[in-house]
């Protein structure tokens, strides 16, 4: 019989219990006494395992600076970032590089593909580089997961902008990473590829238990998500849980009236959040 609470019985707590993404009072400021911006101020929050968030918010909101704090690609001004139960802070760069490319997985706007490579290289190409080796059977399991099967020895000129995206999926989830992060996965999507893509990434969370972070301006592709989170000025100000489409709309519309109040009440101090 399962514990239901996941605590084991000598009485330390599950990892697998604890969130997979974790911030605690994160800062990240840039620039000086003349010109600082605060790209975060004071964010805290917990994703757990298994589930699919969205982050948005208004253009300079801190979304980006949000994933690469959450990612470990930009550290944090103040404050505390632990990702599968690993304080980020407490990693060297050579061993946080290594960290990133075995525990997260990245899909950008941008597919990122070398033209020269098939498919499959394109797919495994991170690795060779670490010199690894994807486990037996993997490759062939990710390729059917993103519905490219067929396609294994052709070359990014040969497929589409949707099947394009699907490679550089299956590149991030070759790995069998923690957790994904997208930054605008559909951006340069047309609508129908951009919704058989969102599929996938939905698919990946209900059937493999994936863990997905997705920074988007896209209210639809937000829908797709478990719990959207919503930045302005560089704090979080609400989340919604399994929203529709109209209701991101609406709160999208509300964080715009927010933040250009917000703008207004700070000028004085000759900060830029």
């Amino acid at each position: 019989m399962k514990n239901p609470d996941r605590t084991p019985v000598n009485g330390t707590q599950d990892p697998q219990a604890e969130p997979v993404v974790r911030l605690g009072c994160v800062s990240r400021v840039y620039g000086g006494a003349k010109n600082r911006v605060t790209a975060l101020d004071d964010v805290s929050i917990g994703l757990e395992r298994g589930t699919f968030t969205a982050v948005m918010g208004p253009s300079g909101s801190g979304k980006s600076t949000f994933l690469h704090c959450a990612a470990g690609l930009d550290r944090p001004t103040s404050g505390a970032v632990h990702l599968d139960g690993v304080d980020l802070a407490s990693l060297r760069e050579k061993a946080l590089t290594t960290f990133r490319r075995e525990r997260i997985g990245f899909v950008f706007q941008a597919f990122n593909l070398m033209p020269a490579l098939n498919v499959v290289d394109n797919i495994t190409l991170p690795l060779r580089l670490a010199g690894t080796r994807p486990e037996k059977g993997v490759v062939d399991e990710v390729l059917e997961q993103v519905g490219l099967s067929g396609k294994r020895r052709s070359r990014p000129g040969e497929l589409s902008g949707g099947q394009q995206q699907r490679v550089a999926l299956a590149r991030a989830l070759v790995t069998r990473p923690a957790v994904i992060f997208g930054d605008e996965p559909t951006g340069a999507l047309d609508t129908r590829t951009a919704a058989e893509v969102l599929t996938l990434l939905r698919q990946s969370v209900d059937v493999a238990g994936q863990t997905i972070v997705m920074v988007t301006h896209d209210p639809v592709a937000a829908a797709y998500a478990d719990r959207v989170v919503f930045l302005a000025d560089g704090r979080l100000i609400g989340a919604l849980d399994r929203p529709s489409v109209e209701q991101v709309t609406e709160q999208m519309q509300q964080l715009g009236t927010w933040s250009e109040s917000f703008a207004l009440r700070q000028s004085g101090d000759g900060v830029r959040r």
